[in-house]
């Protein structure tokens, strides 16, 4: 006798089982929640009259019970200090730069301060001096610096120096520019059809100049002790 196999209902069919088992439930818990009846929130009792209260009653109506003592706010320190960031800045420039050489050498106000295409010479207490083409001049207060380029080795390089660095002794402007630049950043000279090359042989022609000068043996006065611009265009002007 051959056994009787379970009948297999489609997938689909199973679906249609399910989703009227749940429509069965949906219908059974919305009638039940329809006959619950829903409680009203009553408002809370009111205080009784021996309840404690800040207030008490007098004969001229409700006056706090108890005063409270204030006191003034502290004095601000924003009248005696308005501008602190810039009062910390003078007095942090004091500190660095007491004679205030290096600060008059590169202030807008001063006609021979440097200008950007000016070659410069920087003497540091450690290493050997650096030279070169004055590209930009940053001026941020203690973090003033100027750029310089030179060409060593066939080789362009650039070199940012912080004027207020007590690692720089002194800069000098070795020769300036014939004419003034119209831009304050001359990074175009970076590319090898403004590049200047090497100014090597301008220094050394420069610190020569200044031997004879301090022997006696021209018989000049030094312009590296003077203020003024002077007429050459060759010229030094220290940084103390």
């Amino acid at each position: 006798m051959a056994s009787s196999a379970p009948i297999l209902r489609p997938l689909s069919c199973w679906k249609a089982l399910l989703r009227q088992s749940r429509q069965q439930k949906m219908c059974i818990r919305c009638m039940a929640t329809a006959q619950t009846p829903v409680k009203k929130l009553r408002p809370p009792p009111p205080l009784p009259s021996s309840f404690p209260s800040p207030y008490k009653l007098t004969h001229k109506g409700h006056e706090p019970a108890k005063k409270i003592k204030t006191y003034p706010p502290p004095p601000s320190a924003r009248n005696k200090f308005p501008t602190p960031l810039v009062d910390w800045t003078a007095q942090h420039l004091k500190d660095i730069d007491p004679t205030g050489s290096r600060t008059r050498l590169f202030a807008k106000d001063n006609k021979d301060a440097p200008q950007p295409g000016d070659i410069l010479l920087v003497t540091f207490k450690t290493g050997d001096p650096f030279s070169g083409v004055c590209l930009s001049i940053r001026r941020r207060g203690v973090d003033t610096g100027i750029l310089l380029r030179n060409r060593l080795m066939m080789t362009g390089v650039e070199m940012w120096v912080k004027i207020y660095s007590p690692n720089v002794t002194a800069i000098e402007v070795v020769k300036r520019a014939e004419k003034r630049a119209r831009r304050a950043r001359l990074y175009y000279m970076r590319k090898p059809k403004h590049d200047r090359g090497s100014v090597e042989g301008e220094v050394e022609e420069y610190l020569k100049k200044r031997r004879l000068i301090r022997s006696g043996a021209l018989g000049i006065k030094d312009p590296t002790m003077s203020t003024k611009r002077p007429e050459s265009s060759r010229s030094g002007v220290k940084a103390r």
